[in-house]
């Protein structure tokens, strides 16, 4: 275990002085790519902070749903072939529920603010 800060509370410091510091200085392009740092590093702190039980949680998901064991990328890649080749598909017990959270857990990281995702988190 680290002492604090953590590694996101840091991001976090230094995003926050980005955005309240630096970000009223600049204008035009300079703006722009602050922005996209900032967006950045928002990005990270939120992949440090969920997907490692994300990750977990979805790798149980495809080992049952697989009746196979192995790394997250080893099953998700067995998953691809499984669907290209028909093996399986939307009738496949358990397959659109696990495929519908292992979307919502990548949009919960990638893009929260994403209307839909906001929708359905709410609903």
């Amino acid at each position: 275990m680290q002492d604090r800060p953590t590694p996101v509370e840091l991001i976090n410091a230094v995003t926050e002085f980005l955005h309240t510091d630096i970000a009223p200085r600049l204008s035009g392009h300079d703006a722009f790519k602050l922005r996209v740092a900032i967006n950045a590093l928002d990005l990270v702190a939120r992949q440090i902070s969920h997907e490692a039980g994300g990750n977990e949680a979805e790798r149980a998901s495809l080992s049952k749903l697989l009746g196979t064991s192995g790394s997250l990328e080893e099953l998700n890649r067995l998953l691809s072939m499984r669907i290209a080749s028909g093996d399986m598909g939307f009738e496949t017990p358990g397959l659109t529920d696990h495929l519908w959270r292992a979307t919502m857990d990548k949009l919960a990281i990638d893009q929260p603010n994403y209307a839909s995702y906001k929708r359905e988190r709410e609903g």
